[in-house]
């Protein structure tokens, strides 16, 4: 049952997790906005839906060491990169905060597209159960 049920809701899940983890990933470079020398991050969205697609090909990064970090876990299918600033600052942080309030607000409205999304797929399957 739930496999019919993910398969019906198609990617959208997966789409939906990812930018759930994206949106804190942004959160957290802004809350970092004047901490000297943090590095700003973010998730290539359309390579984590390559990854849960199924359509990724190649070599993908793996823990050599147990005393590597890792910041999301080899089920996520992603990697966090660092995102290359317009304009450096004197104090080695690339937090741009226009840059990252763009990428929050573009993430959030993707994020309700989704839910959007999922919401009237499940109206449609519910409506199909009553027999309407």
């Amino acid at each position: 049952m739930i496999s019919a049920l993910n398969n019906y809701l198609g990617i959208h899940e997966a789409a939906l997790y990812t930018q759930s983890r994206r949106a804190e990933v942004l959160a957290s470079n802004l809350a970092n906005v004047d901490t000297p020398g943090y590095k700003s991050r973010d998730i290539d969205f359309r390579q984590a839906m390559s990854v849960a697609a199924g359509d990724e090909t190649g070599e993908t990064l793996r823990m050599t060491n147990s005393s590597h970090i890792e910041p999301f876990s080899e089920s996520d299918g992603y990697e966090l990169l660092y995102r290359q600033p317009y304009q450096a600052s004197l104090d080695g942080n690339t937090v741009e905060h226009q840059v990252e309030m763009a990428a929050y607000s573009d993430n959030a409205m993707r994020y309700l597209a989704s839910l959007r999304f999922i919401n009237n797929q499940l109206s449609l399957l519910h409506s199909a159960i009553k027999g309407q």
